[in-house]
């Protein structure tokens, strides 16, 4: 009988165009919960593994990198999949038996996917015990381009999360606004906050040990929505390391390299648009 089952199986593989297959659950839920700030997400899945972005206000956008060699299996029949999904729904799946941490199971996931206008089906398994489920997949938005090059690319700082976790938690985030200072002179790089308090600011000298890297060609000043900023919060409380990038037009890209517990390495990158009602010329 369970020859027949796993023959069955694999025949019944066949029919999708996208499959893939990982031991730990945890290794996906935990990336996603790191851009889980809207209910719904667009999943682009490549031979390279899957791409899944969430956007607010046309504002900033979060893309979550989830490679193909976290996958102990992963096999795609098409160039590119698209779809959109309930983000939300998704994460409740894959968190179905407990998050796991403390009992120290191991969620298994296979993830199916049959095509254009079929749902994504999700099987489970934790100690023997198996759950199905069905996820309706929606029609794909445009999403959006930030036309974030590296060719325009004006300043780059790689650093340590745990340094800007200690200066977010000590800004004021009651302020509407977060200035990012970048210079290849003194102050090199500064945070800014301008709260019910008073203003508050945290420098970070460019040979400090938790800087890995400082590329700052010219000095900018560009101001940012904390509503927009306060969802890379999550990703940046899961990485070790960040890099903070801004191009010409003061666009912020803020990449977060989050290793998983099999010691895989994911990334998440959030694109913010600088605040507009802030960079009106001194008349």
């Amino acid at each position: 009988m369970p020859m027949a089952l796993s023959t069955q199986e694999a025949a019944d593989d066949d029919q999708f165009v996208l499959l893939a297959k990982i031991d730990n659950a945890r290794s996906v839920s935990n990336i996603l919960k790191a851009i889980h700030f809207k209910e719904t997400a667009t999943v682009f899945a490549s031979a390279m593994g899957l791409k899944v972005t969430v956007e607010d206000a046309k504002c900033i956008q979060a893309n979550a990198f989830i490679q193909e060699g976290i996958f102990q299996e992963f096999t795609i029949k098409e160039e590119q999949i698209t779809f959109k999904i309930n983000l939300t729904v998704l994460l409740e799946c894959l968190t179905i038996f407990g998050s796991g941490a403390v009992s120290g199971a191991c969620t298994s996931l296979k993830m199916c996917y049959r095509g254009y206008g079929c749902p994504l089906i999700l099987m489970l398994e934790e100690d023997g015990v198996l759950t199905d489920c069905s996820i309706k997949t929606l029609e794909p938005d445009e999403v959006l381009d930030f036309n974030f090059c590296s060719t325009n690319v004006v300043n780059k700082i790689i650093m340590k999360s745990e340094c800007l976790k200690e200066a977010f938690n000590e800004l004021d985030m009651t302020s509407d606004i977060l200035e990012f200072l970048m210079s290849p002179d003194a102050p090199y790089f500064r945070l800014s906050t301008f709260g019910n308090a008073g203003s508050t600011t945290s420098d970070f000298p460019k040979d400090s040990d938790m800087m890995e890297s400082f590329q700052c060609s010219q000095t900018q000043t560009n101001r940012y929505k904390v509503s927009l900023l306060k969802p890379s919060v999550k990703a940046l409380a899961l990485s070790s390391r960040v890099s903070i990038r801004t191009d010409n037009r003061g666009f912020l890209s803020l990449q977060y390299m989050i290793k998983n517990e099999d010691g895989q390495v994911c990334f998440v990158e959030y694109y913010c648009a600088p605040d507009e009602d802030l960079d009106e010329p001194d008349h």
